[in-house]
């Protein structure tokens, strides 16, 4: 079985032979591959390490223990290169629906859903979860996660919400909707086992169902919370409670007007325009506002980037782009360099003036594609080493017999860890067909197992692993740590969820007797 698998992964992925320095044996690359990835995991989490500094130095270290030697460079920059179209289009995607903020495009949008959602969190929250959702139908994340943070965040900052909540509830319902046939997974699963995708997808279709109604009551809860700590923030100015010496003592009734929990001020940082409705202004979550590039110029209605009478033609190119990444007949990262370009042409027909626009999108850029390429580093060393094949091989190995029958639900349960640590591509197409192949002789199909597999999902798209994820946190500046300690438990029940209804409708199978 090892031979199969280890002649799977090579078709897939026709690696390279590198210059290393020694091949230890197959348990010390299990044992390095999944300590790497624990303590890389322990140190963004603890903030002892940023993300990008953890990416870089933890795969570094472990890929000289590995025995990567001289090879060691070479198996990063085949990473990076491979990684370099995606980094590219973040870059442009960023460029582009940044200018597209800043020109005004998505003002109306905004003054809408504040109109409809008001100033309370938990509306807040649950609508973060649904634009997400109805976003990510186009089975892109990156889409999704501009769109979503582009349009929610300025909300968050002026309602004093933390941006945690909105990176967890937009990567939870991205998560669940990314087994959509056209989204990758499910596709991956049915090319590897040769299947049609709609074989695979539509008996999966209430367990989606009921995923999202579970993601849908986390954003609530989570909501809920955020109501209940910014009401407690209002209580506290009210009744004086953060105050200190006498103060604390005197009654609210004689502090005047300026206490009470209604009053409207206004706070400018930056380019934001922060308005207080009972709930603010908070400081969001130790969140400095202006680094939030995607947000620090949306909710200011005197900015001078704003070309209100450009807005038919923003909207027109805006839709342009989004029907090229759907219909996908070119190169994305090209579809956003064209239309960054043209954005930047258009909107400010100033050599100086282009200049500032593409600087003032610096730090988003900078922040997201420097994890992007640092992401390289671990790739590079999970599959240059060989830790990869060794954690597949494992696993595949280390399953009793007895536990035959019931393989396609342990599909579901492995395909969570295992998505998380390594990308779609070496799951679906080096462990998924050869636990296929170990099912069929207890009478489990493939199709089946197929359906088992993409049950992880909403794991696999908060792994650091997926640049999409990055991506989000870049632009909401939020720490990975805190987004994964928000998450990961929440997409964790997710997925379990998700294989437990497909079990019960009877699209996975739980156990099949011989």
């Amino acid at each position: 079985m090892p031979t199969v698998l280890t002649g799977l992964l090579a078709a897939a992925q026709d690696k390279p032979s590198y210059d290393i320095a020694f091949a230890p044996p197959e348990w010390v690359l299990v044992i390095l591959g999944f300590v790497m990835v624990l303590v890389f995991m322990t140190l963004i989490m603890t903030k002892r390490l940023t993300p990008m500094v953890a990416l870089i130095l933890v795969p570094t270290a472990f890929g000289l223990f590995a025995g990567a030697g001289l090879g060691l460079g070479d198996m990063i920059l085949d990473a990076i290169g491979k990684m370099a179209p995606t980094a590219a289009l973040l870059m442009f995607a960023i460029m582009f629906f940044g200018i597209m903020i800043d020109v005004g495009l998505f003002d109306p949008l905004i003054r809408v859903i504040t109109r409809v959602l008001g100033d309370d969190p938990a509306k807040v929250v649950v609508g973060t979860a649904l634009l997400a959702g109805a976003v990510s139908l186009d089975g892109d994340g990156s889409t999704t996660f501009i769109i979503t943070t582009s349009a929610m965040l300025p909300i968050y900052l002026r309602l004093g919400m933390n941006p945690v909540v909105l990176t967890c509830v937009a990567g939870l319902m991205n998560g669940t909707l990314n087994i959509v046939p056209w989204g990758g997974p499910t596709v991956r699963a049915a090319t590897a086992l040769s299947l049609q995708p709609t074989d695979v997808f539509v008996p999966m279709l209430p367990s989606l169902g009921v995923g999202l109604l579970v993601a849908l009551g986390f954003a609530w809860m989570l909501g809920l919370q955020e109501r209940r700590r910014l009401g407690a923030l209002d209580e506290s100015r009210l009744t004086g409670t953060a105050e200190s010496g006498l103060l604390a003592a005197i009654p609210a009734i004689f502090r005047g007007a300026d206490a009470k929990p209604g009053a409207r001020a206004s706070l400018r940082t930056g380019n934001i325009v922060t308005v207080a409705h009972g709930h603010g202004p908070v400081a969001a979550a130790g969140v400095d506002p202006a680094d939030t590039a995607m947000a620090d110029t949306m909710l200011d209605p005197n900015r001078p980037t704003l070309r209100p009478r450009l807005i038919w033609f923003n909207l027109a190119l805006t839709i342009a782009v989004m029907v090229l990444l759907v219909i996908d007949i070119m190169p994305l990262p090209y579809v956003f360099m064209v239309g960054a370009a043209v954005a930047l042409l258009v909107n400010f027909r100033k050599l100086k003036d282009q200049a500032s626009e593409i600087v003032a999108h610096a730090p988003s850029i900078v922040g997201v594609v420097s994890m992007v390429i640092a992401a390289g580093v671990l790739v590079g060393v999970l599959s240059g080493t060989g830790m990869v094949d060794a954690m597949a091989n494992w696993i595949t190995t280390v399953l009793p017999p007895q536990l035959g029958p019931f393989l396609a639900p342990i599909t579901g349960v492995l395909s969570i860890p295992f998505t998380f640590l390594m990308s779609n591509d070496a799951f679906y197409f080096g462990i998924l067909p050869v636990l296929s192949e170990s099912a069929a002789h207890f009478g489990i199909a493939p199709v089946e197992m197929a359906r088992a597999s993409i049950t992880g999902q909403p794991v696999h798209l908060q792994s650091p692993l997926v640049p999409a994820i990055l991506l989000l946190v870049s632009l909401a500046s939020v720490n990975l740590g805190d987004h994964h300690r928000k998450v990961l438990w929440r997409a964790l029940v997710v997925s379990l969820v998700m294989l437990a209804v497909g079990v019960l409708t009877g699209a996975i199978p739980f156990f099949v007797a011989q």
